[in-house]
């Protein structure tokens, strides 16, 4: 059985100023972003003319559809009625709450927005992105970990942790599962898939099949949330909305290969 280290989630403190773990993984996941794009420009896979510019001003794009979904998700998903009763607690963002679902769905918005803007297809901007982001969300993982926040569920298993700040009960790490699954596996998944030409919409739907799967399966081993705990079937919150990220997924990639032979 591990112990949780119970990492100071504050990284750096100057003053009354301090920069915590997670924001620094946000930070990490955006500079990934940045790099991984230009990688992806100079091989000529984003769409035709694209240049570093277009992919600095994508990123605001999606630094905002993150923020704002990620923030509204997680208020009508997951705590609703509270959030009726206390709406001004809706802009507290740095009280914590956020949702990947609903900063997913922010993201598509403000893409759909930035394609509009530079006339271009929705689908060839969702293609170019899509590989992109799993190494942010491996970041995001990473900050859950240090904080010590969303443990698995009871196990006795030899990696077991227990996380003290929660009790002390020998827990699943889950957050390293979902590093490993949603991050790590995922990335390399549609990195190599995407290397190669693909019908429009394919790696777009490659990646919500993949999240969905991957993110229904770790959530097994994740204690769900206290304030909702198991839903209907005995599945989580997280694992009702991956499921039509699976279908929409199936569904995209069944199009794309259909369009590309019709």
């Amino acid at each position: 059985m591990l112990i949780h280290p119970q990492f100071d989630p504050v990284a750096i403190s100057i003053g009354p100023l301090a920069v915590r773990w997670y924001g620094l993984m946000y930070l990490l996941g955006f500079v990934l972003f940045l790099v991984l794009g230009r990688v992806r420009v100079r091989r000529g896979l984003g769409p035709a003319g694209w240049t570093g510019k277009d992919l600095d001003d994508l990123l605001f794009y999606g630094v905002l559809g993150v923020i704002l979904g990620g923030r509204l998700g997680y208020v009508l998903f997951y705590k609703p009625a509270y959030y009726l009763a206390h709406p001004a607690e809706i802009l507290a963002v740095w009280t914590g709450g956020m949702s990947f679902h609903g900063g997913f769905l922010g993201v598509l918005v403000a893409l759909w927005l930035f394609a509009r803007r530079r006339g271009v297809r929705w689908l060839a901007v969702t293609d170019f992105i899509a590989p992109l982001v799993p190494l942010g969300l491996a970041a995001g993982r990473l900050g859950n970990f240090i904080n010590a926040e969303l443990p698995g569920r009871a196990t006795d298993l030899p990696w077991a942790m227990v996380f003290p700040n929660v009790d002390m009960v020998a827990r699943h790490p889950s957050q390293l599962y979902q590093f490993a699954l949603e991050g790590l596996a995922l990335f390399a998944i549609l990195w190599l898939w995407s290397n190669r030409p693909r019908p429009m919409g394919a790696v777009s739907g490659a990646f919500l099949l993949g999240y969905g799967v991957l993110r229904l399966v770790a959530e097994f081993a994740r204690e769900p949330d206290d304030f909702l705990g198991l839903l209907a079937l005995g599945l989580s919150m997280g694992q009702w909305l991956s499921l039509p990220m699976i279908l929409a997924g199936t569904g995209l990639m069944a199009w794309a290969w259909r369009c590309r032979t019709s």
